[in-house]
């Protein structure tokens, strides 16, 4: 699942034809970069990208004053039709990416262990300070986003949360944790 295509095919079977500064300034003005992986400044490169996979078609050029020429694409028909899969796709796939955290995690140095309250600490710190970010960047943006926009800005700000939990939870385990990994519980061996 590509957000970048999906946003692109989308935004030209919305609005029309354009070219890729007006793209840009789509989003911007959805303020895209609050609830998606795309960095604005991808766009371009992206176009170029889906015109050679036929999904975009230049449909002219503009001019404006002594600017240089820009060309202005249009969504072809197959364009459409790899964006109403990826709409689709998009609400049906279940996306999970493990963290490295988690592997860190059972990778503990033995003899550092004694660190491990202090660097939790420090991560649960700035977890915090990012998901307070986050609220206020979503509070600011709020007069500018529509209800769809919002459910998915509020779904990046409880996926925060959440971590923020499982941190705090993990300190408070962490005398346990740490006594295991000095004397390991008995395990089983996988057959």
């Amino acid at each position: 699942m590509s957000s970048i295509r999906l946003f692109i095919l989308s935004s030209f079977a919305d609005i029309g034809p354009m070219h890729g500064h007006r793209l840009r300034q789509e989003a911007d003005r959805k303020r895209v970069p609050f609830w998606t992986d795309i960095p604005v400044g991808a766009v371009y490169g992206a176009m170029n990208r889906l015109a050679t996979e036929g999904l975009l078609r230049e449909a002219g050029r503009e001019q404006e004053g002594n600017r240089p020429t820009r060309q202005i694409y249009e969504i072809t028909d197959e364009g459409r039709r790899v964006l109403a899969d990826l709409r689709r796709n998009g609400l049906t796939e279940i996306w999970f990416k493990y963290d490295p955290f988690d592997l860190a995690l059972t990778r503990t140095d033995p003899a550092k262990l004694d660190e491990l309250p202090a660097l939790l600490a420090d991560r649960f710190a700035r977890m915090t300070a990012l998901l307070e970010e986050r609220r206020r960047m979503i509070e600011q943006a709020m007069p500018f986003i529509g209800v769809a926009e919002e459910w998915a800005v509020r779904h990046t700000e409880r996926r925060m949360e959440a971590e923020v939990q499982y941190l705090a939870d993990l300190i408070a385990a962490l005398p346990d944790l740490m006594a295991d990994e000095r004397n390991p519980r008995p395990r089983k061996e996988k057959p």
